[in-house]
């Protein structure tokens, strides 16, 4: 291996997709966590203004905590997420332009030898 071979910094790259990608999926899980806080608040605060099964005031309470916190969740996480998926393009694009600069060369088909 010359001092000019990319082939570390591609490894490295590609290991940074790797975790990144972890990240993401991470993120992913947390948003759908988020909408289900936030459908479940909402449906709570619905039961609780409607009277049904006795509900009271500490669950109107709790069930607006449960909405505002999943809503919070829910934007910080899409935010990490649009950053996340920033960053693996463009450590893609950074793996792809190492790639392109890699002398590759084509190995021509031997005939087959019959036995």
């Amino acid at each position: 291996m010359t001092e000019d071979d990319p082939t570390d910094e591609i490894s490295q790259i590609e290991d940074r997709i790797e975790r990144l990608a972890e990240i993401a999926e991470r993120c992913r899980k947390y948003i759908l966590a988020s909408k289900i806080a936030i459908g479940g608040g909402g449906a709570l605060l619905l039961i609780t203004i409607l009277g049904l099964f006795g509900a009271g005031v500490t669950a109107a309470l709790g069930s607006i905590a449960l909405v505002l916190g999943g809503i919070v969740s829910l934007g910080s996480n899409v935010s990490t997420l649009r950053q996340t998926d920033d960053a693996i393009s463009a450590a893609e694009a950074r793996r792809a332009a190492l790639i392109g600069t890699i002398d590759l060369r084509v190995v021509a088909d031997a005939p087959m030898k019959l036995m």
